[in-house]
């Protein structure tokens, strides 16, 4: 089935260190990660005296069964759920990726995208290094295989300070965890932790991309894995080292605004405290007269309760989305016209018959699915369809872990907003400008975010637009 017009969500990671169900809370901990990556998932576990694996095409639930779980058992485990970004969509690139090395069995998994992968591969194959993959992700491995410095962490942190763009990794070996975020910190990655049961010694540390996971597992958040640094959890305790000085931070804005859960806390603040303000600052900055505010759900649903408190014009569940629609489906012999929306969504003619509608969503990539939804609520009975997105126009792809078209696909990369307007068929269209954005989400009280996607400007300067081509999005 055709996914929706947006960006893909990039990949979750997780770990747990010291838990005798190490596996099930990985497994657990994925599940609530789902939303990153549809496409594969894998687990990798240790007993303390060697490392066990599981990885497969599909959901997370579809894939660990209690068999897989049984075999799996351990103490110590990392997992990951992949959309591709950086190689094909294919079993051989499922994380985590493991090998045998000269420091050990090792395993690492990967959300982020490493802009100069290419560069080290093809460098390092010009040496007589072998890839398996053509995952941007196996670079690491090599690097800290080929490492001269005599342990694993001086190897980890050696190979980190090597590669350039975004990672937020976790790695297991016999007997410890490693997460590590890069220097600029552009994905998310945080630290909590379980207390230990009755007649534990040791409290479960755990490592998380949203810390929605921690609310499945019961774990407190405790802090993020600061930009550039790597912590190491094993049989001493906690440790953390700064691999790299940190340039200014650059964290992705688009996690904010669509990526993330609401329920999550990501780089130390609520997604959903964001987007509520995201709403009431696109309410002041785009104001129309209207009777109704309808979110394209779920990702636009409280921009749209922000925008609707701002402005007193009531919010609506106008469009019901069904949530059980798979990857596969039968279409009808007989064209039925925007079978893909409407299999996704479904106006309620009852609330929308004879409004003025406001239609919140998050973004418009290509255009394509934003029209079809003006054109479904306009055949629903609605007067007036006011299109508000929550977040300025993008105008440019992303390299750093987000799956996204090339620019000539990009709707606000080559029409003017009054042309978008046009193509969708609203009767008017405004976006939320960079500088409410920023607001919005917190920018200049402890952090700072990267735009490019807004902008162009890019934070690295690996990134040449016009030789770099991401992996294309189906429609």
């Amino acid at each position: 089935m055709l996914p929706f017009d947006k960006f893909r969500e990039e990949c979750g990671v997780v770990a747990i260190h010291a838990h005798p169900e190490a596996e099930k809370l990985a497994y657990l901990g994925l599940h609530a990660l789902q939303h990153r990556g549809q496409e594969s998932a894998g687990i990798v576990t240790s007993d303390g005296e060697r490392l066990h694996t599981h990885r497969s095409m599909g959901l997370v639930a579809d894939i660990f069964t209690e068999e897989v779980l049984t075999s799996l058992r351990g103490i110590l485990a990392i997992g990951h759920t992949r959309y591709s970004t950086a190689g094909d969509s294919a079993l051989l690139n499922a994380q985590p990726i493991m090998v045998q090395s000269n420091k050990g069995a090792i395993a690492i998994a990967h959300n982020g995208n490493l802009v100069n992968a290419q560069s080290i591969r093809n460098k390092l194959e010009g040496q007589g290094s072998i890839f398996q993959t053509n995952s941007d992700t196996e670079v690491l491995v090599h690097l800290i295989a080929l490492s001269r410095e005599q342990t694993l962490p001086d190897a980890i942190a050696d190979a980190l300070r090597r590669v350039e763009g975004a990672f937020s990794l976790v790695m297991i070996s016999r007997d410890r965890i490693f997460a590590a975020r890069d220097p600029r910190g552009f994905r998310p990655l945080a630290m909590g932790r379980i207390p230990a049961a009755s007649g534990e010694k040791k409290d479960t540390v755990v490592f998380a991309s949203e810390t929605c996971a921690f609310d499945l597992l019961g774990a407190t958040y405790e802090r993020d894995v600061k930009p550039g640094e790597l912590v190491i959890v094993g049989p001493e305790g906690i440790s953390s080292r700064f691999y790299s000085p940190s340039p200014a931070q650059s964290s992705c804005v688009f996690e904010h605004v669509y990526f993330s859960r609401p329920d999550s806390v990501v780089f130390g603040r609520s997604v959903d405290y964001s987007r509520d303000l995201m709403g009431r600052q696109l309410a002041r900055e785009a104001p129309v007269d209207a009777d109704i505010v309808v979110p394209v759900p779920d990702s636009g649903n409280t921009a749209a309760i922000g925008y609707s408190a701002e402005s007193g014009i009531p919010f609506r569940l106008g469009l019901i989305r069904n949530h059980y629609v798979g990857r596969t489906f039968i279409e009808p012999r007989q064209s039925v016209r925007d079978f893909g929306v409407k299999l996704k969504l479904n106006p309620v003619r009852s609330l929308l018959q004879g409004n003025r509608v406001i239609l919140i969503d998050d973004s418009i990539v290509r255009g394509t699915t934003s029209k079809k939804i003006v054109r479904l609520i306009r055949n629903a009975g609605a007067t007036e369809v006011h299109m508000r997105i929550s977040c300025p126009p993008t105008i440019s792809p992303c390299f750093y872990g987000v799956d996204t078209p090339s620019k000539k696909q990009l709707i606000a990369a080559n029409k003017s907003i009054e042309e978008i307007r046009a193509y969708i068929g609203a009767d008017s269209l405004a976006y939320l400008s960079l500088e409410g954005l920023k607001k919005a989400c917190g920018e200049g009280e402890t952090i700072t975010y990267c735009s490019a996607c807004y902008t162009g400007k890019y934070p690295t300067s690996w990134v040449d637009v016009d030789e770099i081509l991401p992996a294309q999005v189906s429609e």
